[in-house]
């Protein structure tokens, strides 16, 4: 089965299935091997993690494909891709995401200097302009299974009404599935699903528009994927301040090593000891 068309699969057989934001190969493996089925590459987590810079679109479609590669090289499951407005050559970016094997990635209706969407003052290009960022995008895929998802960041600018009417125009385009960007009530995500005929994407990023649900809420509101973009990663950063705090002040880590990962448990995931027997039997 292709990446695509492992992530179609789950979409229609977990719902709603979630999806862990994981910002470099270790966090991929960790996700799979705590049992999760489908990873995700922030745009944010790009820019954040890999070059300690803001989510404002200074990062390229290469920056974003050096992450991706990364993680698809290192695990099987299917990865969904955000690539912003598409990087100016969506076809070249359509192409090289799914020769790198993303399964899937998804495009926004934001003008080109966009920002992050749980953030004011965003501004939206027309529902033409977006359909035809998403026509170029399906034109260029090699095989139908890599998903081509629209993200619609409407709300805020243009009303539910108007989110609706542009989720549709973007399914009926042929926009296989549809991420409505900083929803206020979980009420929105009914009317969305009632409106097309295409799977949705409801995103759980922390401290912003959207309140927490729980997948039993989000089920019921007819959600088919929770995205949870940066949440593993904001818990690192918390922690990894806080490590470094108490070697400052403390002198030493003694006090924190059962808030660590032991060599061991690293060995284990990296698979480390079959790479050492094969390079002793060489």
């Amino acid at each position: 089965m292709t990446p695509g068309g492992k992530f179609r699969h789950d979409v229609a057989n977990h719902a709603p299935l979630q999806i862990v934001g994981t910002i470099n190969a270790i966090c991929a493996k960790i996700a799979k091997n705590s049992g999760h089925r489908a990873l995700y590459l922030s745009g944010a987590g790009v820019a954040n993690a890999s070059y300690g810079l803001p989510d404002l679109g200074m990062t390229t479609l290469a920056d974003v494909l050096e992450d991706a590669r990364r993680i698809t090289s290192a695990v099987d499951l299917p990865l969904l891709v955000d690539v912003d407005t598409g990087f100016g050559d969506i076809p070249k970016t359509v192409r090289d995401m799914e020769s790198i094997g993303v399964a899937a990635i998804h495009i926004e209706d934001q003008i080109a200097q966009k920002r992050c969407g749980h953030r004011p003052n965003k501004e939206l290009v027309s529902a033409q302009e977006m359909g035809d960022r998403l026509k170029a995008a399906l034109d260029a895929r090699a095989n139908s299974d890599f998903v081509i998802m629209a993200r619609c960041d409407a709300l805020a600018p243009e009303g539910l009404s108007g989110l609706m009417d542009r989720c549709a125009y973007y399914a009926d385009l042929g926009a296989d599935m549809i991420f409505a960007e900083a929803m206020t009530d979980l009420s929105h995500y009914q009317d969305i699903k009632a409106k097309v005929n295409v799977p949705i994407l409801a995103n759980m990023t922390e401290f912003g528009k959207t309140d927490l649900y729980n997948v039993k809420n989000l089920a019921a509101a007819g959600v088919d994927m929770a995205l949870y973009p940066l949440s593993a990663f904001r818990a690192m950063n918390r922690m990894a301040a806080n490590i470094y705090q108490t070697i400052l002040q403390d002198g030493d880590q003694k006090e924190i090593l059962e808030q660590m990962q032991t060599r061991e448990e690293l060995y284990d995931l990296l698979d480390y000891y079959s790479y050492e027997d094969r390079l002793d039997s060489k």
